[in-house]
């Protein structure tokens, strides 16, 4: 499956038919607490029952990640990082070390291609949209 996770308001349609699903980072959800419930009592599922109660899932499932922000202060929107971070339960809260560095293992088992496209000015997207 490809998820795309875009914060542009309608300028989805522009490639609404070369991904499966969409998701609309519109800011009508709360921003995640840091209570660890969706790693250690419900994993992949959030405590707060609204429209990313199960991000996690719906981003562990799918073979391809595209994110479509706009650019910030160099990063993410505000919008488009509040979903990163209910996120968070991609992962386990067990580590494993790679190469001298420790990383959380992933739920889910596998890593998927992700493609971020930050851009500044509405006018060029049309041209970078994957």
């Amino acid at each position: 499956m490809k998820l795309l996770i875009q914060d542009v308001a309608q300028e989805w349609s522009l490639c609404e038919n070369k991904v499966d699903k969409v998701i609309f980072a519109d800011g009508r959800y709360a921003p995640c607490q840091g209570c660890f419930a969706c790693w250690t009592k419900h994993p992949a599922v959030c405590r707060m029952k609204d429209s990313l109660y199960e991000i996690s899932r719906i981003i562990g499932q799918a073979d391809e990640l595209v994110l479509v922000t706009e650019n910030t202060y160099g990063g993410y929107s505000q919008k488009m990082k509040n979903v990163l971070d209910r996120s968070i339960s991609v992962t386990t809260p067990l580590s494993t070390y790679r190469k001298r560095q420790m990383h959380h293992t992933l739920r889910y088992g596998r890593k998927q291609k992700m493609t971020a496209v930050v851009f500044a000015e509405k006018e060029n997207l049309e041209a970078v949209l994957p």
